[in-house]
């Protein structure tokens, strides 16, 4: 029996490519995946209140067009797993390129409110797939010692997407003289916000020709020289190469392909380690982090920032969230993914109250008292801050790596789907609560992030520096 207390025989957990710059590309090309998902997510932003004129409709309506994307995420993520079982990690990533071009397309030229929510649940499908497979398929080529700094490829991804969709949005804004309807070349300036993502979507599909399938996929359809040649690509010439093949395969013997059934069988249904990991996918929702992206805009407006304005702290907190994913990135393999959680957790909650607070002044004139206004600015911005550094990042990085091989990809998938859930929640629910109480709804956010300490103490189990087959 092999002694993995010394790590895998082949010496993967020591491994170092020969060309790190080369499993740098292949991972950022995969994490494109992560910039549509964070692009898509964010640019509605930009258009929400143009959406709630053009077509007159309500808060309720609203929330509905803005969170729906979010059913198509969660359905996307649930069969994203099986999908890249069966037919491969590449294919699955240019499927999902196709799903985002499509929805950018009919999102810019929808024919009434009905077909753009169709064409949102469409983008969001493919969101949903991206969240799935950029993590899984990242983990599954990253040399062990430089996982847990490649994995937050997916989250560097996902805020740059953010920031660079906040940037698109003002920059449109001001072709448009400030007027989210203001026409430019016979469209309004909401529809190119939603359009410009066929850019980026038609990029994914090129670059996903331009990387190798995983190996662990290949190896489980048969191609073992294939996957040799690509695991001396990215785990270098000094691993055992057949050995290591032999360790997947090995791996692969003693299990069959993940089924949904693969992860029953524990006292409440799933098995405890998915509970572990759908916990975390709802933690990290849960806190309110998508309402600083989706509503920020219409957040500060309402209380007196005028719309330029508006646009502008959303892309400084975008800027922030970039900040701390750096940190993070920095920071997950050096220190751990639980220490970067604790912190997280405890700065998101203090950051939350005091939101809280801010919020629960009277408005003077439409705005909040000066002292206030400026608390709630900086607050927000430090809630973006430590969730950056932490459960923005750390999060994708234990999905990609807890699961033992037998029910990942289909792990992997629940808890991503729990994810979109809890977002969609939120996502809906926000305008809402905001109208009952904009103070208490920043006080249920900061109980989930406090929630979130004793969860991480008790339940998650550090992954830093473990090879995949030694999970479980």
């Amino acid at each position: 029996m092999t002694d993995t207390s010394q790590g895998p025989a082949s010496g993967a957990r020591a491994a170092h490519p020969d060309h790190l710059g080369h499993v740098i590309f292949i991972t950022a090309a995969a994490a494109m995946g992560g910039f549509l998902f964070g692009y898509d997510s964010s640019v509605i932003n930009g258009a929400v209140e143009a959406i709630r004129s053009r077509y007159d409709i309500g808060s309720g309506t609203l929330a509905q067009v803005i969170a729906i994307a979010l059913i198509g995420c969660a359905i996307g993520a649930a069969t994203a797993g099986r999908i890249a079982d069966r037919i491969g990690r590449i294919r699955c990533m240019q499927i999902a390129s196709v799903l985002f071009t499509i929805s950018a397309v009919g999102s810019a030229l929808p024919f009434a409110l009905w077909d753009l929510a169709m064409w949102r649940v469409i983008g969001g499908f493919a969101i949903g797939m991206a969240s799935v497979i950029g993590p899984a398929y990242i983990a599954e080529v990253s040399p062990p010692a430089y996982r847990g700094r490649l994995g937050s490829f997916q989250q560097a991804a996902i805020v740059v997407g953010i920031a660079i969709s906040q940037l698109v949005n003002y920059g449109i804004l001001q072709l448009a003289d400030g007027d989210q309807r203001g026409k430019i070349g016979g469209l309004e300036a909401w529809q190119w916000m939603l359009g410009v993502m066929v850019v980026p979507a038609v990029l994914y599909g090129l670059l996903s020709f331009a990387i190798p399938e995983s190996p662990r996929f290949l190896i489980s359809v048969g191609k073992k020289d294939r996957a040799r040649k690509i695991l001396e690509e990215v785990e270098g010439r000094s691993v055992d190469l057949d050995a290591r093949v032999t360790e997947i395969e090995t791996a692969m013997h003693r299990e069959h392909k993940s089924k949904f059934t693969d992860l029953l069988g524990g006292r409440f249904g799933f098995l405890p380690i998915v509970w572990v990991g759908i916990g975390l996918s709802v933690f990290q929702q849960l806190v309110g982090i998508n309402v600083a992206f989706y509503y920020s805009a219409t957040l500060w407006q309402s209380v007196g920032i005028d719309p330029t304005a508006s646009f502008f702290w959303s892309f400084t907190t975008s800027i922030i969230n970039i900040i701390g994913t750096v940190i993070a990135m920095v920071l997950v393999d050096r220190v751990g993914r639980k220490p970067l959680a604790l912190v997280g957790s405890t700065g998101m909650a203090i950051a939350l109250s005091f939101e809280a607070w801010a919020f629960s002044a009277d408005l003077v004139d439409g705005k909040l008292p000066s002292t206030q206004g400026a608390v709630a600015l900086v607050a927000a911005h430090v809630f973006v801050l430590f969730f950056a550094l932490s459960w923005g990042v750390v999060v994708w990085v234990f999905l990609g790596e807890m699961f033992p091989n037998k029910i990942r990809a289909a792990a992997l998938g629940v808890a991503a789907s729990a994810q979109w859930i809890a977002n969609w929640a939120i996502t809906a629910s926000f305008p809402s609560l905001s109208d009952w109480n904009l103070s208490g709804t920043y006080i249920i956010y900061a109980c989930f992030a406090t929630l979130s300490i004793p969860f991480v103490l008790k339940f998650v189990k550090e992954t830093k520096g473990k090879a995949l087959e030694e999970m479980g």
